[in-house]
């Protein structure tokens, strides 16, 4: 076995990108074998100071990959984020501390140039928790049953005015950017789209493997506004002369609830389509409630999603909007932050203007009112989680009783943050 301090962590080179990809194939299961199509994707995504590789002689056996990103806080602010992915160790190196190595890399890295935050997709749940990270949004999948949902199956269209069309992928990444922007204004817990995504998510850009062109229907408002946009696949299934096909969802976004409306009875009325899987949506999406009978929505997963690692406790208090409506205006709070890794540990004090705006000083002198772990506050800080779920299973410490309300009352959201995207 190699001794830990032999295996040199090092940014890769553009020349050394095959052999990275090779190695995070190998992490995730896949082929190692790397195809042309394939390096030439990875080429195009890559940034040699972000891109981290492992090596034991020449060998990569473990990759690391981070890039800039917006991540959205609400009230149409966002906060710069360091998204970390293409996070394997190959399994031959595996418990000798290198990933540990390599987070530690990035994140001081990212602290350096002022992101606020660092954000993932976990794979696995334990993971990355001793690093920092809490889940902070959450998110769910439905399969809707057509035949039960109690919908007009003679609807031809949207009665409100508006009007739903197919169009072809160049359409797509013409009018998603804009309509993204809007969606992720409103929505705490959204990333950025570059133009990238768009070119990956339409074919232009492939890592490997056939492309099966998805369609695409676009929804325009009655003033011919597009609000919502869904991508999506259809299987050929038939049983005893019956058409028994699922339409799969990609994604879709609308930044209007009439727009979601309009389009989930739009792929619940497609002929032949009895069943539709959702993909993945908000936890308290509106979808099953849009449907005469909700139960035709069966709930088939509900996970963690976007995982949070904060790096900077002001800016990231004083960045998100807090409801000047539901009576914490003139309200403060007092946290012990804890930071095993130095990041982000301290004694902070929280104010909430009447307006809404938060204020954060560092350094308080104040008696701490709330003790946490700086992932529980990852996972209260978009509005998420609960402090006094938190403090019944013993994850956050009253050192003032009824603190726990008191940070429910300031942080919590009316509806639960989201991340629609998957990195």
């Amino acid at each position: 076995m190699t001794p830990r301090d032999a295996i040199d962590i090092r940014p890769v080179s553009e020349d050394g990108l095959r052999e990275w990809t090779r190695a995070l194939s190998t992490g995730f299961l896949r082929s190692p074998e790397v195809s042309d199509v394939e390096l030439e994707a990875r080429r195009g995504q890559f940034l040699p100071a972000r891109t981290l590789g492992a090596f034991d002689g020449g060998r990569c056996v473990a990759t690391f990959r981070s890039f800039p990103q917006e991540l959205s806080v609400g009230g149409g602010a966002t906060v710069p984020a360091d998204a970390i992915s293409n996070v394997t160790v190959s399994p031959t190196h595996r418990r000798r501390g290198i990933l540990t190595r390599m987070m530690a890399q990035d994140l001081a890295a990212a602290k350096d140039r002022g992101d606020v935050v660092a954000t993932l997709i976990a794979a696995e749940y334990p993971i990355y928790g001793r690093y920092g990270f809490g889940p902070a949004t959450w998110t769910s999948e439905w399969t809707i049953d057509v035949p039960r949902t109690g919908l007009d199956p003679r609807w031809a269209g949207p009665t409100d005015g508006g009007r739903i069309d197919l169009v072809d992928a160049e359409d797509v990444r013409k009018l998603g950017p804009e309509l993204h922007a809007r969606l992720a204004r409103q929505q705490p817990g959204a990333v950025s789209r570059d133009e990238r995504w768009w070119q990956v998510n339409t074919g232009v850009v492939r890592f490997g493997g056939s492309w099966d062109e998805p369609f695409y229907a676009v929804y325009r408002s009655a003033d011919g506004e597009v609000d919502g946009l869904v991508s999506y696949e259809a299987d050929d299934k038939w049983e005893a002369k019956q058409p028994q096909d699922t339409a799969d969802v990609n994604w879709l976004i609308a930044a209007t609830p009439a727009a979601e409306r309009a389009l989930w009875q739009y792929l619940c009325s497609i002929d032949w389509i009895t069943k539709v899987k959702t993909g993945w949506r908000a936890p308290d999406d509106l979808l099953p409630f849009f449907l005469p009978d909700p139960r035709a929505a069966r709930l088939t997963a509900h996970a963690d999603w976007l995982w949070v690692r904060i790096l900077d406790v002001v800016r990231a208090l004083e960045a998100r909007p807090y409801d000047s409506g539901s009576g914490t205006g003139g309200r403060g709070l007092v946290l012990d932050v804890v930071d095993a890794d130095g990041f982000a540990g301290g004694r902070y004090r929280l104010d909430v203007s009447a307006e809404g705006v938060g204020s954060c000083t560092p350094g308080s002198r104040d008696a701490a009112e709330l003790t946490l772990d700086v992932r529980e506050l990852a996972a209260l800080w978009l509005g998420d989680e609960s402090a006094v779920r938190l403090a019944a299973l013993g994850r956050v410490r009253e050192e003032r009783a009824g603190a726990a309300r008191v940070a429910d009352a300031l942080l919590r959201t009316s509806r639960r943050p989201w991340c629609p995207d998957i990195f």
